[in-house]
């Protein structure tokens, strides 16, 4: 044997032995996480996507943090004071935070980012409606002069729900709220890697060390310290349910983000595999449909149309008939969040007539206009409640057209407003989290403000009203009495058809541990 080879094959060979210890040393420093969809749009401020919000969440920081029971939390900000009445806001800024090209965080920074942050936001919108003066006095103090109090700022600032207040330098945060970032430049826990991004396939992140987590706090949801312990986290993206559920029971994949319903049996069979639900506020199905064209224009066919609406039919078809995993009748707001109730939900509970909709249907006003009913196939869950749905309208007599259409596509058309002769769209099947339906100030479907508002564009002032008087309620009660108010008149008024509660198990390898309530955080979470 000659010299070289012999050097070859010794290396070979010092490579193999190697081998095993270099995978267990990147096993250990490295987390493996299989997410919901691909990461489409990077910047949290300009969609309403999950998958987004939790990248966002990886990449930036917010100002106040959500914990498990809905309630704000500081996080960037070590506190507030409040002044003249709950008219002035003052919040500091606390010590060491960094962006991730070294710069530091200053309150210019996030006076700028509030304020895109605001203008695609309803909440936020109404904070800014509140709000005489917002400003940043020195590089530590942001200050809210306020027209009338607001003590719901925090919450504002800090909800879980999507659009992300994210902080971000002001010259990013001066990007036109309807256009992404150029750059995504962060204070949060981890690092955007965009040079190993591969779009459909793999998103990387990276340990930000010069984070610094804030003390104290309760932890979960987005609330308290962040604390990370892993170098590296990827997602990697496996579309097809079967190869994702058997890459995490054969340890290829460390989290699996949604457990598939109809594959628990095998991940609970599993050996070091774990079940949880992670969030009890679940996801709430929802029908949109467009108020600007027939039929659904009349609300006389739109309430005719409850008697058809089946949800234990839609729940089913997604968990099966585990009870434990669904929740009906569900109203406008999440069942089991503060602010639900079952107030004016009658016409849900008991039977369907379908010949009795049938009938009411046509003394509505329904003369067989063509239904085109948008249904994103991509999306597992909104597929199986959408071909529910549309058996319960064609028992109901509509004259139904299905669209099915991956669920980026389905956006674009839902932003038709003209007739289907002309492209336009009646109904689509989509889904929410259980936060975004917490209350009346970010519940985007609930809005009545028309045009202005959600795709399908309802016209509903009396429920503008009540969101109104639901910010000037002085305590939890008035609050509760308002939105049961508020689910009253959208039983009549109908902005859209709730078709109930889901709770979306995580499956994780055993010797995961830290993994906190609230959707998908990669702080705190280390290998046992």
């Amino acid at each position: 044997m000659q010299r070289r080879t012999l050097i070859r094959s010794a290396g070979g060979l010092a490579a193999t032995l190697a081998g095993p210890r270099l995978l267990r040393a990147q096993s250990a420093t490295t987390l493996r996480f299989t997410p919901q969809q691909d990461l489409v749009t990077l910047d949290p401020v300009t969609t309403t996507a999950y998958v987004s919000r939790n990248h966002g969440y990886m990449v930036f920081d917010t100002l106040y943090g959500m914990d498990s029971a809905y309630q704000a939390t500081p996080q960037m900000v070590d506190g507030h004071r409040i002044e003249d009445d709950g008219k002035l806001w003052t919040l500091t800024l606390r010590d060491g935070l960094l962006f991730h090209d070294g710069e530091r965080v200053l309150a210019r920074d996030c006076v700028a980012s509030i304020r895109r942050w605001a203008r695609r936001d309803p909440f936020g919108t109404t904070l800014m409606e509140a709000t005489d003066e917002l400003s940043a006095p020195d590089d530590r103090t942001i200050r809210f002069r306020l027209k009338q109090p607001f003590p719901l700022l925090p919450i504002a600032l800090g909800k879980a729900s999507v659009p992300v207040c994210a902080m971000m330098p002001e010259r990013l945060a001066n990007t036109d709220p309807f256009r992404q970032v150029p750059e995504l430049i962060g204070s949060g826990p981890f690092r955007f890697v965009e040079s190993e991004r591969v779009p459909g396939s793999q998103i990387v992140y990276a340990k930000f060390d010069s984070y610094v987590p804030r003390r104290d706090g309760p932890g979960g949801w987005t609330s308290g310290p962040k604390v990370v312990h892993f170098d590296r986290v990827e997602w990697k993206v496996l579309p097809d349910q079967a190869t994702a559920t058997n890459a995490l029971v054969q340890g290829e994949q460390d989290w699996q983000e949604y457990a598939y319903h109809d594959l628990l049996p095998q991940l609970r069979r599993a050996r070091g595999v774990t079940v949880r639900v992670l969030d009890p506020s679940g996801f709430v199905g929802m029908v949109r449909m467009n108020h600007l064209q027939p039929p659904f224009d009349n609300p006389a066919i739109r309430r005719a149309l409850w008697g058809a609406i089946d949800q234990t039919a839609c729940m089913q078809s997604l968990v099966g008939d585990d009870a434990s995993l669904y929740h009906v009748p569900c109203g406008f707001f999440g069942p089991g969040t503060p602010m639900a109730s079952e107030a004016g939900l009658e016409p849900l509970k008991g039977p369907r007539d379908y010949d009795r909709v049938k009938q009411a249907l046509r003394a509505a006003g329904y003369r067989d206009e063509k239904v085109v009913f948008m249904i994103p196939s991509t999306s597992a869950p909104n597929a199986a409640m959408g071909a529910v749905i549309e058996d319960q309208f064609r028992k109901a007599g509509l004259n139904v057209e299905i669209y099915s259409v991956e669920f980026n596509a389905m956006l674009q058309r839902r932003n038709r407003k003209g007739p289907v002769s002309d492209g336009g769209w009646s109904a689509f099947m989509t889904n929410w989290a259980g936060t975004d339906w917490l209350n009346p100030a970010g519940h985007i479907a609930l809005r009545g403000n028309g045009e202005a508002g959600y795709a399908g564009w309802a016209t509903m002032p009396r429920i503008e009203e009540l969101r109104d008087a639901w910010f000037r309620a002085p305590d939890l009660a008035a609050q509760q009495a308002v939105c049961r108010d508020i689910q009253i008149e959208a039983m009549r008024e109908v902005p859209y058809y709730p078709t109930g509660q889901y709770l979306q198990p995580t499956a994780f390898r055993s010797n995961l541990t830290g993994i906190q309530e609230g959707f998908a955080t990669f702080w705190s979470v280390r290998r046992g």
